[in-house]
């Protein structure tokens, strides 16, 4: 388990396969936290309890992929460091972005604790739902001490080629925060608040596993008290490309956020239904995502060990992956999407379910689309140049607000699903011409 790889030898498609599947069930197993919630909840609490979930859900998910852009940005220069060979720099980036990313994380804890049930009333909240969605937020605010202490060691551990070791580790905080779910919720009937413990506690688990598998199993990541310092000149380099990172997660889920200012104005069910899709969306569209991080990973390493070759034949591997994928996935959400939306909700919530089908039916023709731009992403974030997929999701997330708002009265969910088109359509007309010049120029070289 201690196992870090060269990716800079052997055959890419080898390579980006082994790291993708740990990333992949990582990630599905990352994502049962809010899931198990939502289903739980709907089930066993009801409609409103589920709609107070999802409408927590959006500002949630910003604070969560704000550390995890934060930790992505950081791990590219790992990758590279470690592709380069240079340890003593690789101990300096990690002890520095351990430090740095530590404290901005206190301090967002601190004030979505302070200032959660602002933000919801911001955000046209339902007033029957509102004091449920602080509850459950306020909670999960205290837990992102921990989101941030797994994410920051996972990331340095698939910096050096071992995405195994964080995957057990979430496996196990999954299935624990699925049992305390119950637990909490079920049995001891504490509603929402108890789904927010179930998940506080699992991450805690998660991050508590990593470190002492670090120290246990890792001996390259030992840091003698000298070793453990903060460079302020790495620390300019660790912002440039965490801030981007974080800023381009930041901007796709702010967008979602307005996005749930679009929806909450159609109802109860309505929030219901899209929370319900959303875990959905989630779902599917993770392994296209972790597709293009493993890429992104074995490009890292080629870029900072110079070997152009090995950098292109990655990126084709990546494409063949996320179109094979893509096929598989749309068919799959067409066929299924009455029953997929069904595990949310019991029988009473038949409009829930309807609503929910017609989104993720619609969803499945468009489904290509955030493969290619994973991809696309994927190499950009490998190559250095995080500014491009900042740019881009901006882009892609201001088309889709912008849509949201003028066809969600029309078309309720359905205009939600086809904002998410125009969106895309947007990404890819900037991101398309940027690549092919990029292409280019490395096969000059």
């Amino acid at each position: 388990m201690g196992k870090v790889v060269d990716m800079t030898v052997g055959r890419a498609s080898s390579h980006i396969i082994k790291f993708a599947m740990p990333l992949i069930l990582g990630s599905f197993f990352q994502l049962t936290y809010n899931a198990a919630d939502s289903i739980i909840v709907g089930r066993f609490v009801g409609t409103n309890a589920l709609a107070a979930v999802g409408a927590a859900a959006p500002i949630m998910n910003i604070v969560l992929f704000i550390i995890v852009g934060l930790c992505l940005g950081m791990s590219v220069l790992m990758g590279e460091f470690f592709g380069e060979g240079d340890m003593p720099k690789l101990k300096r980036e990690i002890s520095t972005s351990f430090i740095s990313g530590g404290i901005f994380t206190i301090v967002i804890v601190i004030l979505g604790i302070l200032f959660s049930h602002e933000i919801l009333k911001l955000m046209n909240t339902p007033e029957e739902i509102i004091d449920d969605s602080t509850r459950f937020l306020q909670i999960i605010f205290g837990g992102f001490i921990f989101t941030f202490i797994y994410n920051i060691y996972a990331s340095t551990l698939r910096s050096m080629g071992n995405s195994n070791a964080s995957l057990y580790f979430l496996i196990t905080s999954a299935v624990l925060n699925v049992i305390m779910d119950i637990i909490f919720v079920v049995y001891l009937k504490a509603g929402v608040a108890g789904a927010a413990w179930a998940t506080f506690i699992a991450e805690a688990l998660s991050a508590i596993m990593c470190i002492v598998y670090v120290k246990t199993q890792v001996p390259v990541l030992h840091f003698t008290r000298k070793e453990f310092v903060f460079d302020r000149t790495l620390l300019r380099r660790t912002v440039n490309y965490s801030s981007v990172a974080a800023m381009q997660q930041i901007c796709l889920y702010v967008g979602k956020l307005l996005i749930q200012g679009a929806v909450n104005p159609l109802g109860i069910h309505a929030i219901a239904a899209f929370n319900a899709v959303n875990k959905i969306d989630d779902f599917v569209l993770t392994p296209e995502q972790n597709i293009a991080h493993a890429t992104t990973g074995y490009i890292a390493q080629n870029n900072g060990a110079g070997k152009k070759s090995n950098i292109r034949k990655g990126f084709r591997v990546g494409m063949k992956m996320e179109i094979v994928y893509s096929i598989v996935l749309m068919a799959t959400i067409y066929i299924f999407a009455y029953g997929l939306t069904s595990i949310f909700v019991g029988d009473e919530g038949k409009k829930v379910i309807l609503s929910g089908a017609e989104y993720l039916q619609t969803m499945a023709f468009y489904y290509f689309m955030p493969g290619l731009t994973n991809i696309l992403q994927g190499y950009f974030r490998g190559m250095g140049k995080l500014k491009y997929t900042l740019n881009s999701t901006f882009l892609q997330i201001g088309g889709r607000v912008v849509a949201a708002y003028i066809l969600a009265p029309h078309f309720g969910l359905q205009g939600i699903a086809f904002a998410c088109l125009v969106g895309w359509i947007v990404m890819l007309a900037y991101e398309v011409p940027l690549f092919a010049h990029a292409w280019k120029k490395a096969l000059r070289n």
